[in-house]
């Protein structure tokens, strides 16, 4: 009976890491069901972006207010990460506090801890008035009402639960201490529980001991499940956000890909020796397809960049069609990626492995046309993500699935491209008459 609470946290332990990896599989084999992108690019630009955006949060602090918070968040997820491996290998060893030996180290990284707990907490409050009190625009646009909204205060919630919880062991493991109770060796420095204890004072050892263990578990197992709950929740990006700036776009913000079917037409149509009479090479590169109208038509990056997204809105308050009351938001276009990309992995495990038709697609049924053509192709989102995400690129590449493929643009720029077949230019008149204003001044 002495190893049951060992086996206990063990089993929890193996169940955690065992669903958690079921949903990194099922995650790995969505992002994969993108068509191959373009990775190329210097390893070491790629790195040092990773560095400077994902890690040191470079691109967080141009908003200095919640780019100091989200730091203080940061920096309490990973310092704090120190104290789970500790709370591990005592739950499956039966030790208690295993690093205390480590003498004044031990009370330095228990004090920081608890500092950043502390300021975590304050964060965690600033953040839900900005959300639910103060309102801020960008957060009460219309997709973030019904889940989004409701997903962004439970991880507010779960995080502040998290940091009490961890204040409350230790406030209870002070008092243990002093009262020389078995087990509980007299180590660590408490700065901010040694306010808390004095709520435990008067209490017996047994209980004491009980709301010890009772925090102790509770924190564990609110990490564990934090764990598993961010495959469904905005916080995915904990995890993405590093290949994701890996991956992020090196070229010039505003250079489109051009796509070598078309590429070589056009060379075919420069060269005055080809024959335009003869067949297409089998090597022309002409695609199935152009452009896209589901997600299994964008390429794995793209996938990878709306399960990344952190829903912060920074891209949408920064999109000037947006702002002046046009429908389309850079945020939506990112949520709404993922919810397809879910809908169609779903659709694969319900029909083993094989993806059958439902009738559906990003196009029309996620995204409309009115959101794509109100695009002004600013480059603006993509420079306000704090993670490298380019909601541009999908835009693009369904407006270019809506010419190409099926005829549909606006009139006005059908009239355009008209106009640049027939005249070389943009405007309505033949090129013998473009300089008659000249002659008549």
């Amino acid at each position: 009976m002495a190893y049951l609470p060992n086996i206990l946290f063990g089993l929890l332990l193996i169940a955690a890491i065992g669903y958690f990896a079921k949903n990194v599989k099922k995650l790995s084999r969505n992002i994969k069901l993108g068509k191959p992108a373009d990775t190329s690019g210097d390893k070491s630009e790629r790195l040092k972006n990773m560095s400077l955006i994902a890690f040191g949060q470079s691109k967080m602090v141009v908003r200095p207010i919640a780019g100091l918070m989200h730091i203080i968040v940061y920096l309490g997820f990973v310092i704090i990460n120190i104290e789970v491996l500790e709370i591990i290998i005592d739950g499956l060893l039966g030790t208690h506090r295993i690093f205390a030996p480590l003498g004044k180290t031990y009370d330095i990284l228990i004090a920081s801890f608890e500092i950043l707990a502390f300021l975590v907490i304050v964060a965690v409050v600033i953040f839900w008035l900005r959300r639910n009190i103060i309102k801020l625009k960008r957060f009460i646009k219309p997709e973030m009402t019904g889940w989004p909204k409701k997903d962004g205060n439970l991880i507010l919630y779960i995080e502040l639960v998290l940091m009490f919880l961890f204040l409350t062991m230790n406030a209870a493991d002070l008092q243990l201490q002093q009262m020389d109770a078995a087990n509980y060796v007299k180590a660590g420095t408490f700065p901010i529980s040694q306010f808390i204890a004095p709520i435990f004072e008067g209490m017996s050892m047994n209980s004491l001991i009980i709301v010890e263990r009772t925090a102790w578990w509770l924190h564990i197992a609110g990490i564990l499940f934090f764990l598993n709950y961010l495959y469904y929740s905005k916080h995915l990006h904990i995890l993405l956000a590093f290949p994701n700036t890996y991956y992020g776009n090196l070229k010039a913000q505003g250079q489109f890909n051009n796509l070598e079917s078309v590429t070589n037409e056009v060379k075919l149509m420069m060269d005055p020796n080809a024959d335009p009479s003869a067949a297409p090479t089998d090597d022309a590169g002409e695609p199935d397809k152009f452009g896209a109208s589901d997600v299994t038509d964008l390429n794995w990056v793209q996938l990878l960049n709306a399960y990344t997204c952190t829903e912060c809105g920074r891209c949408t308050s920064e999109c000037p069609a947006n702002q002046t009351g046009k429908k389309l938001s850079p945020r939506k276009v990112m949520m709404d990626t993922r919810d397809r990309l879910e809908e169609v992995g779903k659709n694969i495990d319900a029909n083993k492995g094989i993806f059958v038709p439902d009738g559906k697609q990003l196009l029309d049924d996620y995204i409309s046309r009115e959101e794509l053509w109100a695009c002004t192709t600013c480059n603006a989102c993509v420079e306000a993500c704090p993670v490298s995400i380019d909601p541009l690129s999908i835009i693009v590449e369904m407006r270019r699935y809506l010419v190409m493929e099926k005829s549909a643009a606006p009139s006005d720029l059908n009239n355009m491209m008209g106009n640049l077949e027939n005249n070389g230019a943009p405007w309505p008149f033949n090129q013998m008459d473009r300089l008659n204003w000249a002659k008549e001044s």
